[in-house]
């Protein structure tokens, strides 16, 4: 519930704000407090409490509730919340422990990153690239991977692209941009200064700038003309850990297959092309390579060759 409420507090109005933080600070309040007593403690009205469970998915107080007592059952069921979450691993933990532990803090994050996309505003963004004159994408270490994995899909699908990992390259295709084209820049911490720097210089050209990070507060998607979040929750393992890479993926996924859609028989078309060939290069089901067996001489009948060696 934690996860969720944060995902969801860039769409908060001010009166929502307050009753998250309340929720934020004390977990179990939905458990003790009418609707009434909690609009009362966090300054603002039931009306507003009601508003807030069904922007985080519910229909209204009461079954909020019962999933903030589920949530609270679970960490009972697992000894601590601390297990519960998964926020830090021991040198002690089982190898289950590790395992439940990795599980949470993947489900946590793709459900927290689904549940914040607003489908409206990806699907305008996968436009915009669709129709695009060219496309910058931008990341540094690991977001440079998955710079790199985008841009090699969508060039499949024919967008003019290009993943630029390293920042003396990313400034110098940045400046030259022009309006009509997009720059997407990736930072799972919306904090890294040459990943900003990079799609600020793209903005100033009149590029359409799009940002994917951790937080909608960050600086680089305060700086973005739009921005998608890939939810990590912090404290899980190290800030780079593979649950913001997965939550990455998963925005990037969705944003590929909607730009697919946008002129579907042209891409399709484009991929078919390219997995013809490359089709020499892969072996049919149940065969084995032998790369070192001799060709068989087609030009001798398999008899002859037979009885020949067998006068050899």
């Amino acid at each position: 519930m934690h996860e969720r409420i944060r995902s969801r507090m860039p769409q908060m109005p001010a009166a929502m704000t307050k009753i998250a933080m309340l929720l934020l600070n004390q977990p179990t309040a939905p458990i003790d407090l009418s609707i009434t007593d909690l609009a009362k403690q966090a300054g603002t009205s039931p009306a507003t409490v009601t508003r807030f469970c069904r922007l985080l998915g519910y229909t209204g107080y009461v079954p909020f509730r019962v999933a903030v007592a589920a949530d609270v059952g679970r960490g009972s069921a697992l000894d601590s919340w601390r297990a519960d979450v998964g926020r830090a691993f021991g040198p002690e933990d089982a190898p289950a422990q590790v395992l439940r532990t990795l599980l949470m803090a993947q489900t946590m994050s793709l459900q927290a990153t689904a549940d914040g996309i607003d489908l409206g505003q990806i699907t305008s963004i996968a436009g915009a690239i669709a129709t695009c004159g060219h496309l910058d994408i931008y990341g540094i270490g690991g977001s440079g991977v998955m710079a790199e994995e985008m841009a090699g899909r969508l060039y499949r699908i024919g967008i003019p692209v290009h993943a630029w990992p390293e920042i003396h390259a990313a400034l110098a295709s940045a400046a030259i941009l022009r309006p009509g084209s997009v720059a997407l820049a990736i930072s799972n911490t919306g904090r890294t200064d040459e990943t900003i720097e990079a799609l600020s210089l793209a903005r100033s050209t009149g590029a359409f700038t799009i940002a994917i990070t951790g937080s909608a507060n960050s600086p680089l998607a305060a700086l973005a003309d739009t921005n998608l979040v890939a939810y990590a929750p912090d404290g899980y393992l190290q800030p780079d850990d593979l649950a913001a890479k997965h939550a990455q993926l998963f925005v990037l996924d969705l944003l590929y297959l909607l730009v697919a859609q946008q002129n579907f028989a042209k891409a399709a078309t484009m991929l078919a092309a390219s997995a013809m060939a490359v089709s020499d290069h892969r072996h049919d089901a149940g065969r084995m390579a032998l790369p070192h067996a001799r060709p068989r001489d087609h030009h001798v009948p398999l008899r002859s060759a037979s009885k020949g060696a067998s006068h050899a």
